[in-house]
This record gives structure tokens, sequence and C-alpha cells, in this order.
């Protein structure tokens, strides 16, 4: 580890590279799990579907971990994107996490569901029934967690799950991650949950690797908590850690 800060109540870690990000963010939450579960029957952990969590999420697979304890759920998906894409946010983590180990349950957001508000409801059941002990986040690009760009994000949001449509900045940051050859390819809404949803998890942990993230890593850190910003959030939090790389740092 490079170094570690503190902004408000938000707890920063320099790593030197993406795999000892990864590394050091799954014992984090390796750690936790395993306390929770000495004092819980079951916990409820909300996943983050991103190339940014490639690392963590292959690290955390390998911990001794009860799987059949906990109860899964992801952040967000595409609405209308074919069912079986790669590019689905549930695909994703089916593919990285959920098919390789045995949960208690896992919960997909049906981006293809006939009638999406009603799929909203439904998932916000869920979470209502479950709720988060543990979130595993990122930051996108323009500061948003989870599907909360700017203009959408509402740290006092009314509802736990909500229909989006996606900033201009954000579509085109699924383009630079490899995921979409082209913006025109990126879907333009989206099923998210909310900031009050994600900030309600006991125990938050971020992963932030890569240059790409920079500007925003540093708005995190250095903007005043505004809505502008959402992932300043996380600075109110009372248990949050933020993981990041050389490359994402290179601002602090």
């Amino acid at each position: 580890m490079i170094k570690e800060i503190q902004k408000d109540k938000l707890k920063i870690q320099l790593l030197n590279d993406r795999k000892l990000l990864g590394a050091r963010a799954a014992e984090a939450v390796y750690k936790q799990i395993t306390e929770l579960l000495d004092k819980e029957p079951y916990i409820n952990i909300i996943f983050a579907a991103a190339p940014s969590q490639n690392e963590f999420l292959a690290a955390l697979i390998e911990k001794n971990i009860d799987w059949a304890g906990i109860n899964a759920f992801h952040m967000d998906e595409y609405i209308g994107l074919d069912a079986d894409a790669p590019q689905g946010f549930g695909n994703f983590l089916k593919a990285g996490l959920f098919d390789k180990v045995n949960f208690r349950s896992v919960n997909y957001i049906n981006g293809n569901a006939a009638d999406v508000e009603q799929e909203c409801l439904r998932y916000e059941g869920l979470l209502m029934k479950f709720p988060p002990h543990i979130v595993c986040m990122g930051i996108g690009e323009n500061t948003h967690i989870a599907f909360n760009d700017p203009h959408v994000a509402y740290f006092n949001d009314k509802k736990r799950v909500k229909i989006v449509d996606l900033d201009e900045e954000c579509r085109q940051q699924q383009v630079n991650d490899g995921c979409f050859s082209s913006i025109t390819k990126v879907p333009k809404f989206a099923i998210t949950l909310t900031i009050p949803t994600l900030f309600s998890g006991k125990y938050l942990f971020c992963m932030v690797p890569g240059e790409k993230k920079a500007r925003a890593v540093h708005h995190t850190i250095v903007q005043e908590v505004t809505e502008k910003y959402p992932s300043t959030i996380l600075r109110k939090h009372e248990n949050a850690i933020m993981f990041t790389d050389a490359q994402s740092s290179v601002f602090l």
C-alpha cells in the first residue's frame, strides 16, 4: 500500500496497482463477511458489475467464505438488452461470480420485464425484506454510483429502485470500458438502486482502479458533498472505504 488518507468519514486506501487493489479489497470484504456471519444466520450483499470490479471479484472467489449464508443482489441493469447479452450486468456477475459459488440466493434485476415499473417495485420489495449488510461498488467517470448520474442523483430519493435515463458521459464510459463498440450501441435507459438504498448498507466497499477514474476520485474527495458529484455522499457514511490504485489516485 502506498498510503491511507481520510476525508470526512471516508477512508481511502492507495494501492500500487489493480491486482493489489483487488486483493486488499477482497480481504477487507472477506473479514467483514466473516464477522457478520458469526452474528447473523445470513447476510445480504449488493454487487456492482463493471470491469473495475474484475480483480476484486476474482480475489473474493478465492476466499474461504460461507457463500450459502449470503443473499446476492446487483445494483443496476440496462433496459432492453438481449436477455443473453454479455453487457447485461446480471450476466456479467453471473459469469464472474454468481455461477462460481453457491449463494443462499441470487436476485436478478430483469431489464426486459414487460412492466419495468412493476419490476422496480418487485426488486424494491426484495431489498426491504433483505436489507443490505454490505455494498460492493465502484464510481463512474462522472462520479455516478450505480446508475445515479448527476442529473438523476438524489440524496433523499423517495424511491428505492427506479428507472433512469443515462447521460452521455455515462454511456461513453461503457465504450471506454470496452463493453460496447460505440455509444450508439449503449442503451439509453436502465433500472438502478437509488442512493439512499446503496447508502443504507451497513458497510460500503468502493473499488476504483484505473486512470480514467482519476478525475472522479479527485472530485469525490475535494468537492463539496453535492448531488452534482454523487459519489461525494460516501464521505458521510459511517463505514465506507474506497480502494484506489496508483493511476486512479494520481491527483490525491
